[in-house]
């Protein structure tokens, strides 16, 4: 299901979940973590300096990788030895998130990507290794997408929208000069996922529904196009990978719960199950030498990685590895190395790397938590489920604080995802740690129409945003309390995104159900946000409209389930922050709903970062944006009698 399409889907920088304006400080080290002390509450400080990393790429000859980190306080580029050493950084940015995209195949070039001040319009940036920097897609106004490497190392592909904002058209670049040559002209929303080994075709994917989507296969040499997946009812199918021998895999929920992976045979369209687990094949590529082929899998919440070799579709294995999800798996040219990382809800993600040829044990990089913290401090996200209306099986991830006990009960958050079509992982983040590490407990429900759990359940909130899954966040209220832990008359609600406008529906539409409210980036009036939407989203816009209403012939439900129509009934204390860069959520929509807020006499208070967009970028921003978020939270909910 095309689950990472969502169009409000929750920036995982937010979070710090799998997510700053200093100079630079000096590169990453690898650090020694402190022995296990008597329990301490951290200040939020402490919690930010922990480094998020992400993105690998080994340098042509496998001795060096290129990855992300935020060491500086935002997002550059670093460079360490393979072998394990100290990092340099490559870019030395101060205000945009620079992130690594890759070294060339053949030297120490690397590609990067960055927006301005979170307004998502990335342009693609190769760094020569001398650090000249050039922009690959200048311009105002467009948004660029790397999209990968020809399998002959003499070209990559980069789709950008410069022509028309709404349609990305791909575009093929030497790696000698730039010269780029237009590959696939979009003219109807069809986009391109997936570049065949020789170059000649592409797959295409059409969003019809959040549910529904239909895949093509484009041939640029005769600018053909064929439908591979005609259905009938509602059908996800996303392109893969192309196999080496020229088949495509593609993920499907075709006669299945979960989406699968299943090869298409483009001589025949006859299709056969490649890899079926019991939970949704989450994304699969070919390692770079392609004698390997990598599938992720959402395991309830959790990321299971599976390794095959590529000809004969056999498991592969990798030595003994730390234990946590294992992500971002990266090789060599040669295959002979990976890099990956490995993170829990404990641990942010660490950098590794796994000399295959050996076999001998994992190395670790970079070590991402501060080690100031001790890691017995923090607390395991577990699963917990509980039984919410229509008898429907609600998942969600609890965090209790360590000196939570039935003499000693606790404050709490339901904490709601993004999305709408969004997930609550297993992974590290900054703030629930930093929460819970102060006293308070925290449900990351997955409400229906999340993600992770089947296209059953992804689909019971379709038109009934704001009420059905609004229902099963009011009814974990009763599964905290049931805990026998938690103070019954402190429990607030927090979330980003779309989960922000789930705080602001609990509290208008249930508003005597939760003492106070956070609201991160989260929208209130849907008839704007549907209208207002980037030009670059036109492809999955009408896909948009069948989940949620269409402004021009739905105003009336739309009307009904935005807060910003119902503020009059907020009663409870309200927090909003809000990004002035905003593309998706735009800052008017906060702005109205504080105001409102206000008219009622009510507490709200309000903090606008002048220089983020959907999402934080700037860890300074998010010390002043979270330690806000704690004080609130200690007067009104902590402190409420």
């Amino acid at each position: 299901m095309l689950r990472t399409l969502c169009l409000l889907a929750f920036a995982t920088a937010l979070f710090g979940c799998s997510q700053e304006a200093a100079p630079p400080a000096d590169a990453p080290k690898a650090v020694e973590p402190v022995a296990a002390a008597p329990f301490t509450s951290y200040d939020i400080e402490v919690f930010m300096d922990s480094v998020r990393v992400g993105g690998a790429s080994f340098s042509a000859d496998g001795e060096t990788l290129a990855y992300s980190s935020n060491i500086s306080g935002i997002f550059n580029v670093y460079a360490i030895p393979a072998a394990g050493g100290d990092s340099v950084a490559l870019t030395s940015s101060t205000t945009d998130a620079m992130r690594v995209i890759g070294y060339f195949p053949s030297d120490d070039r690397v590609l990067y990507t960055a927006d301005q001040g979170g307004n998502e319009l990335n342009h693609v940036y190769v760094r020569s290794a001398d650090g000249e920097v050039q922009d690959l897609t200048p311009g105002d106004k467009l948004k660029a997408n790397f999209a990968g490497w020809a399998r002959d190392h003499q070209s990559f592909y980069i789709a950008t929208n410069e022509r028309d904002q709404r349609y990305f058209d791909l575009y093929r670049y030497a790696v000698d000069g730039y010269e780029r040559t237009l590959v696939y002209q979009n003219d109807d929303g069809l986009n391109a996922q997936a570049i065949s080994w020789d170059g000649r075709y592409l797959a295409l994917l059409k969003s019809n529904t959040t549910r529904d989507s239909d895949v093509y296969l484009y041939d640029t040499q005769d600018q053909s196009k064929r439908l591979l997946t005609e259905h009938e009812g509602s059908e996800s199918s996303v392109p893969a990978a192309f196999t080496p021998d020229g088949d495509l895999l593609l993920q499907t929920d075709r006669d299945s719960e979960f989406e699968h992976l299943v090869r298409i045979d483009l001589d025949s369209d006859e299709r056969s199950v490649v890899f079926q687990p019991e939970w949704d094949v989450m994304y699969t590529y070919y390692s770079r030498g392609g004698q390997y082929l990598i599938v992720a899998v959402n395991d309830d919440a959790r990321t299971v990685l599976h390794l095959f070799d590529a000809t004969s579709m056999s498991k592969a294995s990798l030595p003994p590895m730390p234990e946590g999800d294992l992500t971002g798996v990266t090789f060599s040219a040669d295959d002979s190395q990976i890099a990956l990382y490995v993170g829990d809800s404990r641990t942010p993600r660490d950098l590794y790397r796994v000399d295959l040829a050996s076999g001998s044990a994992p190395q670790q990089l970079v070590a991402s938590l501060n080690p100031a913290i001790a890691k017995d401090h923090l607390v395991d996200g577990k699963v917990v489920r509980f039984t919410a209306a229509q008898e429907v099986e609600i998942p969600g991830l609890l965090y209790m604080p360590h000196a939570a006990s039935a003499e000693a009960k606790i404050p709490a958050l339901v904490w709601v995802h993004g999305g709408p079509g969004g997930q609550s992982r297993l992974n590290y983040s900054s703030l629930i740690q930093y929460l819970v590490n102060h006293g308070y407990a925290i449900y990351a429900i997955n409400n229906r129409g999340s993600s992770g759990y089947g296209k059953t359940f992804f689909g019971m909130d379709d038109q009934r945003h704001g009420e059905a899954d609004l229902a099963d966040v009011v009814a974990s209220k009763q599964m905290l309390i049931d805990t026998g832990m938690i103070d019954p008359e402190r429990i607030g609600i927090i979330g980003g995104s779309y989960g922000g406008y789930m705080v602001l529906a609990a509290l208008a539409f249930e508003p005597e159900v939760f003492r106070a409210g956070v609201d991160i980036f989260g929208v209130s009036n849907w008839l704007r946000t549907l209208t207002s939407i980037p030009p670059w989203w036109e492809s999955f816009k009408l896909a948009l409209y069948a989940e949620m209403g269409d402004p021009a012939t739905d105003e009336e439900r739309l009307r009904r389930i935005s807060p910003l129509f119902h503020a009059d009934k907020i009663e409870r204390p309200l927090m909003v922050l809000q990004g002035a860069n905003d593309p998706r959520v735009l800052q008017v929509e906060s702005d109205e709903i504080v105001e409102a807020v206000k008219a009622n006499g009510v507490p709200v208070e309000y903090v606008v970062f002048e220089d983020e967009g959907h999402g934080f970028v700037n860890r300074d921003n998010e010390i002043t944006g979270y330690r806000a978020v704690k004080e609130f939270l200690d007067t009104h909910l902590k402190g409420a009698e």
